[in-house]
């Protein structure tokens, strides 16, 4: 999986640091969902701690996630998935060593870039919360390094980056958080930095001019997310959407799910005549994957005709 890892990694690279157009980050709910998504287009992938592992395993973004456990989902999207997987690291999952556990296993697990905060492990909570706290500006230093010299060591391509809660939280400032978005790529030396809860777009236009290289910015406390053409004004050629996926998927479901309760079958019935000139793509198992056409296949090649006489049953 290092090669995949090496390869994914190399395109993630290429795609942050396009100039010309703007890459459209998002969550894959799932693997079959990411399958839609790269034939609608999708370049890139988020696995976050909370809407994709949080939402496979029932719980709260609140650091509650182990290391193997993101590692082992993240793995699937990565290997399920033909574009780049950048997985969310929180903060890192404990001190320096297993900062660079958590790098190597990522590339080991064919993950193309990893997302590390900057707050402590102890009181690690989700975007825009209250009492959020960042982790000293030399502890954080320390983290971001630890993940830049275990990637240089194994595949100097795989994206490190690092997103900066300090706007909002509650020991810091906005011309602190400024400061370090420009510490951890020049001192630290990764590869994205991510503005976590800007205010207003002037503030966002601060961190462009102090930062050089790949920016993103969440939307923070805007009253709205901002379009491609807008990003693009700005200098900035990543847009992080990462709850697009998942409220479309939830809106339809609950509309379903309220139709059936009211119509039984019909609700089905209706909706398979709504869509009868819409067709729409059902992602299945490629043929050189580990799917049934594989599985024919090899048990063709491994028994005798007293076994492969099923196949020969309507």
């Amino acid at each position: 999986m290092e090669s995949l890892s090496r390869t994914r990694a190399a395109k993630l690279q290429q795609l942050i640091h396009r100039q010309d157009k703007v890459l459209a980050v998002m969550h894959p709910p799932a693997v079959t969902y990411g399958r839609i998504m790269e034939m609608a287009g999708c370049e890139a992938g988020f696995v976050g701690t909370n809407s994709v592992v949080g939402s496979i395993m029932g719980l709260a973004d609140v650091g509650t996630m182990t290391m193997t456990e993101c590692i082992t989902v993240g793995g699937w999207f990565a290997q399920g998935l033909d574009f780049p997987i950048i997985l969310d690291g929180d903060t890192g999952h404990g001190g320096i060593m297993a900062v660079r556990r958590l790098v190597r296993e990522c590339i080991r697990a064919g993950i193309a870039g990893i997302r590390i905060d900057d707050q402590p492990i102890e009181g690690k909570r989700r975007t825009k919360s209250t009492g959020i706290e960042v982790v000293s500006r030399q502890h954080a230093i320390a983290r971001y390094r630890a993940a830049v010299d275990m990637k240089s060591e194994l595949n100097p391509q795989f994206v490190v980056m690092a997103q900066c809660y300090a706007r909002d939280a509650a020991n810091s400032s906005l011309d602190d958080c400024i400061d370090r978005l420009k510490a951890y790529k020049e001192e630290a030396g990764v590869d994205w930095v991510q503005l976590e809860c800007p205010h207003s777009v002037e503030e966002i236009k601060r961190a462009r001019a102090a930062v050089s290289g790949p920016l993103s910015f969440m939307r923070g406390r805007m009253p709205r997310n901002l379009r491609l053409k807008e990003h693009l004004e700005l200098g900035i050629n990543i847009a992080w959407y990462p709850s697009f996926t998942h409220h479309i998927l939830w809106a339809a479901l609950w509309d379903f799910m309220q139709s059936f309760k009211e119509r039984d079958v019909d609700a089905w019935e209706a909706f398979l005549e709504s869509r009868k000139d819409r067709p729409y793509p059902r992602p299945r198992v490629r043929p050189d994957e580990e799917g049934i056409e594989k599985q024919s296949a090899l048990e063709q090649a491994y028994f005798g005709s007293e076994v492969l006489h099923k196949y020969l049953k309507p």
